[in-house]
């Protein structure tokens, strides 16, 4: 691995016309989602400073997801995957490549634009939950609609339905320090998709459940996904998660390899 600085750009000299980012090789119709990704990274690099140098996690990466497909990212602790969802949700920036969601740049955003791309296209379902812990459990799934502009009447609706439909109906009014470990996954499972986000980045989202409730809280994730249309991009370790994924890619020395299914 180089050890020169991530900022310097060399990535992308690397890059010749033949080298194809990973792409989806998914049975579903539509060549021309294949030819129109949701989601395409090229030359991807990340590096943060450590001992007086640069650690490189992410290492010239490529990367394609079309519109609709589960893609699950696993390796081992530390090889980056959180880094990755932070990319692709404009979280933090490359040092160097291009991020590319529906034909625009995430790159050449400025924060503001960051945040309100954020807002109107993810869904996020982080490791920690971050449920708003002052917030009850409706109030929760509100506040993405809030943020948007569209907390209207078919909102409230829907976000009851989702309460409903993962559970927890009768719980609108209770607050988060209440609820069990799988309650609180799933109210952060309803939140992500209550404003009918574009993409789905899911960190760990069973990794501190036990088998029978993970079972639940997957199957619910991916029902009410597909039901929508949405793209997911997950990162796991766990085999029953990447399973459930259309596709699975392996991240290590910070490149992706695709993993043949089983």
């Amino acid at each position: 691995m180089s050890a020169t600085s991530p900022t310097d750009g060399t990535a992308a000299g690397r890059h010749s016309a033949d080298r194809q980012p990973l792409r989806s090789r998914t049975g579903r119709d539509g060549g021309e989602a294949e030819d129109s990704p949701l989601i395409r990274l090229l030359g991807v690099r990340k590096g943060y400073p450590e001992g007086g140098g640069v650690r490189v996690v992410l290492d010239g990466l490529d990367l394609v997801i079309r519109r609709g497909e589960s893609l699950a990212v696993v390796g081992p602790s530390g090889s980056g995957k959180s880094t990755l969802l932070n990319l692709i949700g404009a979280m933090e920036g490359p040092d160097a490549g291009t991020i590319g969601f529906g034909g625009e740049d995430l790159t050449t955003l400025d924060e503001t634009a960051r945040t309100l791309f954020r807002r109107r296209h993810l869904g996020f379902i982080f490791q920690q939950l971050n449920l708003v812990p002052t917030l009850t459990v409706l109030e929760n799934l509100l506040l993405p609609l809030e943020l948007n502009g569209v907390l209207n009447r078919e909102g409230r609706r829907y976000a009851r339905e989702l309460l409903e439909r993962v559970g927890l109906q009768g719980r609108e009014d209770t607050f988060p320090e209440l609820l069990s470990g799988g309650e609180r996954q799933r109210v952060a499972v309803a939140r992500a998709l209550v404003h009918g986000p574009d993409l789905l980045l899911a960190d760990e989202p069973t990794g501190s459940l036990d088998g029978a409730t993970a079972q639940t809280v997957l199957g619910l994730f991916n029902e009410l996904r597909r039901e929508r249309g949405m793209t997911a991009l997950i990162a796991t370790h766990s085999t029953d998660v990447a399973a459930a994924a259309d596709r699975v890619v392996a991240l290590q020395g910070g490149r992706l390899q695709e993993v043949a299914a089983a």
